[in-house]
């Protein structure tokens, strides 16, 4: 998938970095995300005083560790994802860390094992890796999530169910 620039959407410098910072892709092939304080939080107090959305986050919404590809070139890919009231995403797993900050009303999401979790406006959340998943909208306002995918030259970020 190639990066999308949306009208409407920009990322504070301080998230690109923090984003760029995550992915570090090195040797082996996965690695695990540390959980200790993040340097960037540190770098943006002294900016001011932003609201912060998600911060050292080392865990999926469904407690699994987050695994970034490595020996490849990171690649960050970012889109809006808009649904209707009703619409559904249709059944997929991410295979990269996938970061989502809804924007705008509530995002159901319900995962293979029959978890259901709701999202609403100004939640931030990694979601689930390798785990089959279907998004949508189940109230009568529309629903806008900002997604950035975490990903890795020549990985597949997120695959359909057949």
């Amino acid at each position: 998938m190639k990066s999308q620039v949306r009208a409407g959407v920009w990322l504070a410098p301080g998230l690109v970095a923090a984003l760029l910072l995550i992915t570090g892709c090195g040797s082996g092939e996965e690695a695990a995300i540390p959980a200790a304080p993040s340097a960037v939080a540190a770098a943006s107090a002294v900016a001011g005083d932003p609201d912060v959305l998600l911060e050292a986050q080392a865990l999926t919404v469904l407690d699994q560790p987050v695994r970034y590809p490595k020996k490849k070139s990171a690649e960050i890919t970012s889109e809006i994802l808009a649904l209707d009231p009703g619409q559904e995403t249709g059944w997929h797993k991410y295979r990269t860390p996938l970061y989502a900050y809804i924007l705008e009303g509530t995002l159901t999401v319900e995962y293979d094992a029959g978890v259901v979790k709701e999202f609403a406006a100004g939640t931030a959340f990694i979601d689930a890796m390798n785990v089959w998943l279907n998004g949508s909208n189940r109230s009568e306002a529309p629903v806008r999530v900002l997604m950035v995918h975490l990903g890795a030259a020549g990985v597949t970020n997120s695959v359909q169910r057949p």
